[in-house]
């Protein structure tokens, strides 16, 4: 049994490697996403205030300047929560029978002057999109149809070999002799989480290939099995939907024969609407809404989504507590709650806030940042273990051989 797994961790491994060690590099570099690209693109992101005490205008004020300014563009998504120093940016989608050179523009929230604009993630625009290009390779391998299946089937064979890697560092007792006296199992078993640091180039680079999966091992868990919720949602969801309870979310969607273009009700009142509803709804729940954060249309179920950070998030950024309703008659048709209404939902924001480093500010990100360059680290520290061994196998069969032939 353990032989077999030895070779099944090994090819598991080799079919990982690359794709490990891009995820774990563009990982690292994505803990830090807003701030790296708040510095690579000050112009774009950047908004201070003009004088001190400044108030930002009305998010749907700024909208409107957006509409007006790109008026081949829908401008379904308005971002109600203001960062000081920092510039809201707007999703533009094109209208039917038009074509947008840009889908995220940047807007000073203090006048509404169009800073800047970008087609997410094309880095053929250069360095403006040097970080959303990077994030897309961690996602998608920049391949935005056939990436994300890619990484979905390679994040669940990760997920797989995370049990196979661990078991493997069990100690073992060979057939025929005596269990060492006075050790327990555990005892036997810490040596795998030592690295040898003075024994030799091989011993080091399989005690970092070996320690370096132990240590971190539960979060490596929740980087793979995320990753399967991120990717693959045809494994991740009959899974945990299976073991958990989760709440009405997409299920509970109005379903149109076509997009309706244009909301019946105005973004003021649909704004107007969600705080209502939410408030009914958190005051009914005994929570508290921190601050609103985001109002969308969905032209293709004719629904608004008014979303808000609320003590039952556990986000740092953007929260995620939400409600959908009708956007001609404002008929609610469902609220979400990140934590603490469904078991499923709880776990997933978990899973996705960690995986994001969205949590507990900036030592998690150091963590997350150092966990990125670990992945690579496992990546390459076992290529070099199969490597070594494949060539010490070819020398034992030259040397045969030979032997064999000079005979």
């Amino acid at each position: 049994m353990r032989s077999r797994l030895v070779i099944v961790h090994r090819y598991f491994g080799l079919v990982l490697a690359g794709f490990l060690l891009l995820a774990g590099a563009t990982g690292s570099l994505l803990a830090w996403y807003e701030e790296l690209d708040a510095t690579v693109n000050p112009a774009l992101l950047r908004a201070a205030p003009p004088a001190p005490g400044a108030r930002p205008l009305d998010p749907l004020q700024l909208r409107a300047a957006v509409a007006a300014h790109y008026p081949d563009a829908r401008v379904d998504f308005v971002p109600l929560m203001h960062v000081p120093g920092h510039a809201p940016y707007f999703q533009l989608s094109p209208k039917p029978g038009t074509r947008l050179a840009d889908d995220q523009v940047f807007v000073n929230p203090y006048d509404g002057t169009i800073l800047g604009a970008r087609r997410w993630g094309d880095i053929g625009q250069g360095m403006t999109n040097l970080l959303p290009f990077i994030y897309r390779l961690h996602f998608s391998l920049a391949m935005d149809t056939v990436g994300p299946l890619l990484l979905g089937v390679v994040a669940l064979i990760w997920t797989v070999d995370c049990f196979i890697g661990a078991y493997l560092t069990f100690p073992v007792r060979r057939r025929g002799t005596p269990p060492a006296a006075g050790k327990t199992w555990l005892s036997r078993w810490w040596p795998a989480w030592k690295v040898r640091w003075t024994s030799g180039s091989y011993k080091l680079n399989f005690d970092l290939h070996r320690a370096g999966g132990l240590w971190p091992w539960a979060m490596l868990f929740i980087l793979a099995w995320s990753s399967v919720g991120f990717n693959l949602t045809e494994v991740y969801q009959p899974v945990m939907r299976t073991l958990f309870a989760h709440q009405l979310a997409e299920d509970a969607m109005p379903r149109r024969t076509a997009p309706q273009a244009q909301p019946g009700m105005s973004w003021e009142a649909a704004r107007e609407t969600g705080r209502r509803l939410m408030q009914s709804e958190a005051r009914a729940r005994g929570a508290s809404v921190v601050e609103e954060t985001l109002l969308r249309y969905d032209a293709r179920s004719a629904t608004f989504r008014y979303m808000v950070k609320s003590s039952a998030d556990i986000r740092d950024r953007i929260g995620s507590t939400s409600v959908v309703f009708d956007a001609n008659t404002g008929q609610p048709y469902f609220f979400w709650w990140p934590t603490g209404a469904a078991s499923g939902d709880t776990i997933r924001t978990w899973l996705t806030s960690l995986h994001l480093a969205a949590l507990w500010g900036v030592p998690f990100k150091i963590f997350m940042c150092l966990l990125g360059l670990a992945v690579a680290m496992l990546s390459a520290t076992g290529i070099v273990i199969w490597w070594r061994k494949r060539a010490a196998r070819g020398a034992v069969s030259s040397a045969g051989y030979r032997r064999f032939a000079g005979s």
